[in-house]
């Protein structure tokens, strides 16, 4: 067995730079665990035929890949101009217009998409578009016209972002066209939907709902990129599966400055809440042109890990970048490192008391198990993956290895730190029985030896969601054969 294996699970956007022959093979080999198909970019039918070609793929390969769907949720853009761009001059007037039927843009003025800006801003506020490069500030509102002062020379080209620094504006987190996509997302069979620019809880609650009306069971992942997301985000992490530090619209919101601690603390809540959590934005942005990280992104990334993140992600990288595949390597290489520095020291003393759950109990105990007897694995029985789940909350120094007959839950475990999800169908076999063949099976898979000391867990009833119940501490004996040490 392999002294260290990557924990952190990599997130990759595709795109373009994907589609070519053999490139999402490569991908898959390099470490990818999850891609991420963005909804904002292009024709729903090329994200149709791109997670056709990632279950195509994941089977070659032989790895449990899960898709995630990021809807494009509110985002205010200009529109276009008549020469595609224009320089502004600090100092300038610079108009943007709330109609439908706002002439193509230029020097002096350009339509946006939100049509109800006018209402949400007012003399003083600073409007960021370009993430930041161009700066305005508001002078006036007349009607559907919002007069604005250049604050910076810069040059500005059709569809960038605007925010306001400091957010407020009103619109909700989903539009009529993401309800349309959660529909596609349903058809696809996706395995998580993200729902961008959510406010509150009821946001995440509204998009659940439409997603099982749909037929859909895909984790819900809430990207916090609001400065209205921080002030409800205990609420927010609450009503998701999964947190995503969307690292770019928040950074705009909310000032650069602020934007490092606010990201640990994301991490640490989300974790704290028994939630999955993923890093985004601008990774290894150097990589779109460049075959090699620069060190500040190294340590963005190597941070990130550990402060405990589930996951870390790759837009542009690998979506459209030059260099996809070796963005893939040098995230998975930076992940290891860091993860070699990172100290699995839980306080059990801080730990939830009031838990409401068996199997969050059995999760408690396994660990406090794990690091005081010493153990080379956890092997965990799942029919959902909330018991992996679970687990993987508390860093432990050792692999969980999450096995069950379901292809989503394994998908959806694909996401979660020290979680390796195996394929083991335990129908029609008592407890230990499936305890001696789970054994056997990574026995010979590799991934255990003779003498190696496990935690098992499962429930005293098979094929049921949330019944874990029982751990077992057992040792592998000769030819995969499972010796029982006790029974708690």
């Amino acid at each position: 067995m392999s002294e260290h294996r990557r924990r952190t699970r990599i997130l990759a956007t595709l795109g373009p730079a994907t589609d070519a022959p053999g490139v999402l093979d490569a991908l898959l080999r390099a470490g990818v665990d999850v891609v991420r198909l963005n909804f904002s970019h292009g024709d729903p039918s090329a994200q149709v035929a791109r997670a056709q070609a990632v279950r195509e793929a994941a089977q070659r390969v032989g790895a449990e890949v899960g898709i995630l769907a990021d809807l494009p949720g509110p985002k205010i853009r200009i529109e276009r101009f008549a020469e595609g761009r224009v320089r502004l001059r600090a100092g300038d007037r610079f108009d943007l217009l709330a109609r439908e039927d706002a002439p193509p843009g230029d020097v002096a003025q350009v339509g946006v998409s939100y049509l109800g800006l006018p209402n949400d801003v007012a003399a003083g506020d600073v409007l960021l578009l370009d993430d930041g490069v161009v700066q305005l500030q508001v002078d006036k509102v007349e009607g559907e016209r919002i007069v604005t002062r250049v604050l910076n020379d810069s040059v500005l080209s059709d569809r960038k972002g605007l925010n306001r620094l400091g957010g407020g504006l009103s619109l909700g987190a989903l539009t009529e066209r993401d309800r349309e996509l959660i529909g596609v997302a349903a058809q696809i069979g996706v395995d998580f939907i993200a729902v961008s620019f959510c406010r509150n809880a009821a946001d995440m609650e509204e998009a659940r709902s439409i997603a099982r009306a749909a037929g859909s069971d895909a984790a819900l992942v809430s990207k916090i990129e609001r400065a209205e997301a921080i002030e409800n985000l205990e609420e927010i992490i609450d009503a998701s599966d999964v947190v995503m530090v969307a690292r770019g619209d928040l950074g705009v919101e909310i000032g650069d400055a602020e934007l490092p601690g606010l990201q640990k603390k994301i991490i640490r809540e989300s974790l704290a809440r028994n939630k999955v959590v993923i890093t985004a934005t601008q990774m290894l942005q150097s990589m779109v042109d460049s075959p090699i990280p620069t060190r500040a992104e190294v340590l963005d990334v190597a941070n990130a890990v550990i402060d405990g993140t589930d996951a870390v992600m790759l837009s542009q990288e690998s979506a459209a970048g030059n260099f996809p595949l070796r963005a893939v390597e040098a995230m998975a290489r930076i992940c290891i490192g860091a993860e070699k520095q990172f100290e699995a020291n839980t306080d059990f003393e801080k730990a939830q008391r009031d838990l409401q759950r068996a199997d969050q109990a059995i999760a408690m105990a396994t660990m406090f198990l794990s690091e005081h007897i010493g153990v080379r694995a956890i092997v965990a029985m799942t029919e959902s993956g909330g018991t992996a789940r679970f687990l993987s909350r508390f860093r432990s120094s050792v692999p969980i290895y999450g096995l069950s007959r379901h292809g989503g839950a394994r998908r959806r475990m694909a996401l979660m730190r020290d979680v390796f999800p195996i394929d083991f169908d335990s129908r029609g076999m008592a407890t230990r029985e499936a305890a001696r063949a789970a054994l056997k099976a990574l026995f010979q898979a590799g991934l255990l030896a003779e003498g190696d000391r496990v935690i098992f867990t499962s429930g005293d009833h098979m094929e049921h969601h949330g019944a874990t119940n029982t751990l077992r501490l057992l040792e592998v004996g000769a030819e995969g054969v499972a010796q029982g040490l006790g029974e708690i």
